[in-house]
């Protein structure tokens, strides 16, 4: 399959993650993490606000009160854009102060699930996977991970995805949307270096996985039986995390991390860090859920 892949915008961030298509504002959202912010862009005037926050941004998402659901370090936050003030939802390990919260996704059983990350190296099995409720309630899910990432949903909410970027296995668990229970698991797939280890990920209206290989500067899609259907090569070393946005979900984004110079780069040290759009993947993405709080 041919693609397309230009430079979405001239801004470059030291790692940028997390971007969410919000339908209600006809916007795009992103976090730079270390830069400890997200931005919002509005599709049509290309216009950007910046909400800062007090630590790093891991990941947010989308309230059903207009609200942003945002993980920052060990704090899951309730964040107003147009009021800019927050409350305080929950806690995650405040007491392993060597992990932080990283990527994080509103589920269709309208929780927070957000995993950790050691932050230390080499990475440690010390982190985990939370759900978080409306209530503040916080079940762990899975414990003994290096680096939670990679959470998506099937079309239909049936099954869940998940991986650990450090090892880079993809789960796959079958999921009740309706209490955000987690049934039988499967291993969906084993990444290495060399084909690109999972980092965020989305899933199109077809059901196929698309992962960030950050390993690798590829983007993986997977079918839902797990065969990979191709593997997109990017023009940055480090991509993080895909997202198809625009008022009819087929403009698929690419965020990335910002490398420094290193003559071994597979790009000019100016692209990385940037946002990319790909264009000729012939997809289209699902509208997020909604946090219910």
């Amino acid at each position: 399959m041919s693609h397309t892949i230009t430079r979405f915008l001239d801004t470059t961030y030291q790692l940028a993650e997390c971007p969410t298509w919000d339908d209600r504002t006809n916007s795009l959202l992103w976090a730079d993490i270390q830069g400890r912010t997200i931005q919002s862009m509005a599709w049509d005037s290309r216009d950007i606000t910046t909400w800062h926050f007090d630590n790093e941004v891991g990941s947010f998402g989308l309230c059903d009160d207009g609200r942003l659901i945002v993980s920052v370090w060990d704090k899951v936050l309730l964040f107003d854009p147009k009021s800019e003030t927050h409350e305080v939802l929950a806690e995650i390990e405040t007491d392993r102060p060597q992990t932080r919260l990283n990527d994080g996704k509103v589920g269709p059983d309208g929780a927070f699930w957000v995993g950790t990350m050691d932050t230390s190296s080499p990475r440690e099995p010390v982190a985990g996977l939370y759900r978080v409720d409306g209530r503040g309630d916080v079940a762990e899910i899975r414990d003994e991970l290096q680096c939670s990432n990679g959470l998506a949903w099937s079309p239909d909410g049936a099954y869940m995805y998940h991986s650990d970027t450090s090892p880079g296995w993809i789960e796959c668990y079958a999921f009740d949307a309706d209490t955000g229970s987690l049934g039988s698991k499967m291993l969906f797939a084993q990444q290495t270096n060399e084909t690109g280890r999972p980092d965020g990920a989305t899933v199109d209206s077809s059901g196929n996985y698309w992962s960030g290989g950050v390993s690798a500067g590829v983007v993986n899609c997977f079918a839902p039986n797990g065969q990979l259907l191709d593997a997109i090569q990017m023009p940055i070393q480090r991509p993080t995390m895909p997202c198809f946005c625009g008022p009819d979900l087929d403009h698929l984004i690419i965020t990335s991390i910002k490398q420094p110079t290193d003559p071994t780069a597979i790009e000019p040290d100016t692209l990385s860090g940037g946002l990319f759009l790909v264009e000729g993947h012939n997809q289209k993405g699902l509208t997020a859920d909604r946090f219910k709080t």
